[in-house]
């Protein structure tokens, strides 16, 4: 950026040092700070994968389908691995087990596992031998446990209090009365699921270079149009004014970018269906600011004319602007 940016910052715009982020210099970063998604794009590294990783926190957390998929990776697995060991004691061990060669009765056994392990047990094949029933009595025991924890993560994962928001892809810069502004929306994608009390903060990166020292990243907090709504009913257009005040005042799309500009935004609301706060992150960097667009409206009348419809699949829906 030119240095006239450089001062016009500094004297106008107080630098924010409660982010968390720190003040570091620009090699210091890799990436954007913070994921669409709203987590942190951090690595931690120096100590062992199993202090640093919580396996309920990331079972809790990740794709419903993953979710599904380890589950039942996890079923098979260890099903495979008991059935092994009940093939390495012997299958004489089992009663009820129709010898046709090595891959019948692995399925045999395999089968028998599954029923063991689930507690069904369905009684053509059965432990005889010492070895088979102390194997058994252990994989029953570790099939009550898995699934006394499955059961937990299952009622964790739809008892846990969930924003429901989506945001725009992009965040805007568009006309806002007699100069500019940036504005990015967002709304609640379920039915009867609305927040209320919402407050929204937002922070902004970028990289400051001062008195010819090397560039600096510094974080400052920008002023909006309206930061609380009472009710997020419709979609909300979040509307940051660029005035003399603005540490966005005066930089294009290639200063922006010079900048690494990235925009950090909390929403905060009480979810009434769970009577507690929830909130939900999510980031702009400065490839995903598009400069001379203003958004399309997202919701109309029904035909009968006695609902709004908000439109989903137009959140992102924006044109240029003809000037």
């Amino acid at each position: 950026m030119a240095n006239h940016n450089h001062r016009h910052i500094h004297i106008l715009s107080k630098e924010n040092k409660d982010t968390g982020f720190g003040t570091n210099a620009a090699d210091s970063y890799g990436g954007r700070f913070l994921n669409k998604d709203g987590t942190m794009n951090m690595r931690r590294d120096g100590i062992s994968i199993f202090r640093k990783i919580s396996i309920f926190h990331r079972m809790l957390t990740i794709p419903l389908w993953r979710f599904i998929a380890v589950i039942l990776l996890f079923y098979f697995v260890i099903n495979l691995a008991f059935a092994g060991v009940y093939m390495a004691i012997g299958v004489e061990q089992l009663e009820g087990i129709k010898s046709a060669g090595t891959w019948q009765n692995f399925k045999q056994v395999f089968y028998f596992s599954t029923q063991t392990f689930t507690t069904v047990g369905y009684g053509r094949v059965s432990p005889v031998g010492d070895a088979a029933n102390v194997i058994s009595s252990i994989e029953a025991l570790t099939g009550f446990l898995s699934f006394a924890i499955a059961t937990g993560l299952i009622y964790g994962r739809f008892a846990r209090p969930k924003p429901y928001l989506k945001f725009s892809e992009n965040a805007l810069i568009s006309p806002f009365g007699d100069k500019t502004a940036l504005m990015f929306r967002l709304a609640s994608y379920k039915d009867n699921h609305n927040l209320t009390d919402v407050d929204v903060l937002i922070n902004l990166g970028m990289l400051v270079a001062e008195n010819g020292n090397k560039p600096e990243y510094k974080f400052y907090r920008i002023e909006l149009e309206r930061s609380k709504i009472e009710s997020l009913v419709m979609n909300w257009t979040i509307v940051h004014p660029i005035d003399e005040k603005s540490p966005l005042f005066g930089l294009n799309a290639e200063d922006m970018k010079t900048a690494d500009v990235e925009l950090y935004v909390l929403i905060r609301g009480f979810d009434e269906v769970f009577s507690s706060v929830v909130q939900q992150r999510t980031s702009y960097i400065y490839s995903e600011i598009l400069h001379n667009r203003k958004f399309t409206p997202m919701y109309r009348e029904s035909e009968d004319g006695k609902t709004s419809i908000l439109e989903m699949d137009k959140l992102d829906d924006h044109v240029e602007v003809k000037k």
